[in-house]
């Protein structure tokens, strides 16, 4: 009997690969066949501009992305939200019959905003162009493009981050249906146009829509590959909020020779109270910040130790000698909470400085935190260690009175934020999932228990008790959010290949 059983277990797997390695060859002919017809889709996707806040431009990417999904055959509607000018969601249902898994896929459509100044090599921000290779590495424009080659780039805003994720569903999808590839699993799509701003009105989202959004596993195409460019798959997600720092000097700028031993200098003021939250290492001196941590499983333990070293790489590449952390690897301090400089400014540099004490000096920081952090315990910690420097703390422009009265003021103010979370990696439809990418691939697919950048994934859990995990579509040397954002032609394809491998995975509940 044995024997027997063992055999029908062979003879099930056998099955499984034969059917996916012939999805993987047909999604693959199916997109050779025309590259060019989705490239050229894409080119005018990426074209449209896409800053979160701009409302008019937002709504064509959505009328866009709704045609896209239209065209294909997919049930297609724009969500509102409660609030009032809320970005649309672009949403999408297949329903199969006799279906009994349910799959969701998630991207946003929106994008960080650009300084059009600070693109270089000729790249314009929605202007979108191939390029050889990195402007960074001497990469030229290819001004006739004929045969698109895999290792060339699309450049412009969004093209990485995360329209690549729209563009992989909606084509993995097309390449089934017109491949003719049997569809097993309903699938949801979900798209979303407010992400680069906190992903606000999210949670208005999943609170109105409760019921039509239910799945049984949400997959976030979202994000950078490895290093080496293995496909990875992320099973959580830092979370994220920002504090604004102003801190105040005097009510007008001042002569600095007339006053530069008397006047407090603000600038000076803040540069030290931020150098005093790190120590010479980089560990955070902010009391508490890493208390509540939650540490990292066996299994999760057992899955970073298998995870290719790439830190002599990025050192090389990044031109950085010493990195911070204290001697901890790049990928145990991807699991422990960030307390970062976004920004920092007061009064003019360089050939417009003067010779002043400025009024008011400036920062912006951006906490990462991983499972165990909250947002709101999380900023508290922080603002106390800056009252323990003898800073007086408020939320708005200080009065009169309180300049007289208090000689070191603070404003502080801050996003809402969101937590991270993180998916256990012993649930049956995961290990499903992680299956199915693994049939696109001849390496072990790397297993990363939490990504180092953040998305609002706990809300899934929170609002729609959702099962979530990420498969980043995109090559890492990317430049999202920053000037000449790209995304090597390539990983576009294998992304398709590997949204696709995932749309009609088998799982038996």
């Amino acid at each position: 009997m044995k024997k027997i059983l063992q055999l029908l277990l062979l003879a099930s797997l056998v099955h499984i690969n034969g059917f996916a390695q012939d999805v993987q060859q047909k999604v693959r002919q199916y997109r050779k066949d025309n590259e060019a017809k989705i490239i050229d889709e894409y080119i005018k996707l990426v074209s449209i501009p896409n800053v979160s806040r701009d409302s008019a431009n937002i709504l064509r990417n959505a009328a866009f992305i709704k045609i896209m999904m239209e065209q294909r055959g997919i049930k297609t509607e724009l969500l509102s939200g409660i609030s009032q000018n809320v970005n649309p969601i672009v949403y999408g249902e297949v329903i199969m019959p006799g279906a009994t898994t349910t799959l969701a896929f998630y991207a946003h459509y929106d994008g960080q905003p650009v300084n059009p100044q600070k693109w270089t090599g000729g790249l314009k921000p929605f202007e979108p162009v191939f390029i050889d290779k990195p402007i960074e590495q001497g990469g030229k424009i290819i001004s006739e493009p004929g045969t698109l080659l895999p290792q060339w780039r699309l450049t412009g805003r969004g093209s990485a981050d995360d329209k690549a994720g729209v563009m992989t569903i909606i084509n993995a999808y097309d390449a089934l249906v017109k491949s003719n590839i049997p569809l097993k699993n309903n699938i949801k799509f979900f798209f979303e146009g407010e992400e680069e701003i906190g992903s606000i009105h999210l949670a208005e989202y999943f609170q109105k829509y409760k019921e039509k959004l239910q799945a049984d596993l949400w997959i976030i195409a979202d994000g950078p590959r490895h290093v080496s460019g293995k496909k990875l798959i992320a099973f959580g997600v830092r979370g994220d909020v920002n504090m604004n720092l102003t801190l105040y000097g005097a009510k007008r700028p001042l002569h600095s020779g007339n006053y530069g031993s008397w006047a407090p200098n603000p600038a000076l003021l803040l540069v030290k109270l931020l150098a005093g939250m790190k120590d010479d290492k980089g560990n955070v001196l902010v009391q508490g910040f890493y208390d509540d941590v939650i540490p990292l499983s066996k299994s999760e333990k057992e899955a970073l130790s298998k995870i290719p070293d790439i830190e002599e790489t990025l050192k090389k590449e990044l031109g950085i000698a010493e990195p911070e952390g204290g001697g901890k690897s790049f990928l145990e301090l991807l699991h422990l909470p960030t307390l970062n400089i976004n920004g920092i400014k007061s009064a003019d540099v360089g050939e417009l400085a003067a010779n002043i004490i400025p009024t008011k000096a400036e920062a912006t920081l951006d906490l990462r935190l991983v499972l165990g952090n909250d947002v709101n315990r999380q900023i508290e910690k922080v603002i106390r260690h800056i009252k323990s420097k003898g800073y007086y703390v408020i939320d708005r422009e200080p009065t009169d009175e309180e300049r007289w009265k208090y000689g070191k003021i603070i404003k502080i103010t801050h996003g809402e934020g969101y937590n991270a979370q993180r998916t256990s990696f012993d649930i049956p439809i995961v290990q499903s999932m992680v299956k199915a990418v693994q049939t696109t691939v001849d390496y072990p697919v790397i297993l990363l228990p939490s990504a180092g950048g953040s998305l609002p994934l706990f809300l899934f859990e929170k609002w729609l008790g959702a099962k979530v995990i990420s498969v980043p579509p995109v090559n890492y040397d990317n430049n999202q959010h920053a000037e000449n954002e790209n995304v090597q032609i390539s990983y576009l394809w294998e992304g398709i290949e590997t949204i696709a491998a995932i749309m009609v995975m088998e799982h038996k509940k």
